[in-house]
């Protein structure tokens, strides 16, 4: 088996995060957390996952803090896997990935899911960065620095 490249000590914090994250099984348990999944046979039934492969991925996913296991809410002896403050913190990632895939992967007509706010039943905005001042700001207005541990970065 070849050996997976790591990019935990990478100065790119997207490459940091791909590593934290893992791959496309570990981002899809995540976006299954977020629809409610919470137990170890949710995520298996809803992805399809080898068993294996889900403890592989729920593992790695708690040793790099998305989630944590905790006692089962109905107070039986399983446990449940919840996402962290970090893990939680993905949810724009998730949400910026579905609304690409929304407009980006589906043909006119096509069948698919859509976010919708709970309180009033609408569909999300498309989300926007937006620069410091508050005006939105697409890759040509922006640029990448370099930081080092002298400027406080690290």
């Amino acid at each position: 088996m070849v050996a997976r490249t790591r990019f935990d000590a990478e100065p790119c914090p997207v490459a940091r995060s791909i590593d934290a994250i893992g791959d496309w099984w570990s981002l899809l348990i995540v976006r299954d957390a977020f629809d409610g999944s919470r137990r170890f046979g949710q995520f298996q039934r809803s992805l399809g996952i080898a068993k294996n492969i889900l403890t592989s991925r729920l593992r790695t996913l708690e040793q790099t803090g998305v989630m944590e296991t905790v006692p089962a809410s109905d107070g039986s002896r399983y446990q449940e896997y919840v996402l962290t403050q970090k893990g939680r913190a993905l949810f724009p990632v998730v949400v910026a990935l579905r609304q690409w895939g929304e407009t980006h992967c589906f043909g006119p007509g096509e069948e698919h899911s859509r976010l919708l706010d709970r309180r009033n039943g609408h569909p999300l905005s498309p989300l926007e960065i937006r620069s410091s001042d508050g005006r939105p700001v697409g890759p040509d207005e922006t640029i990448v620095e370099k930081l080092s541990s002298a400027d406080g970065a690290g």
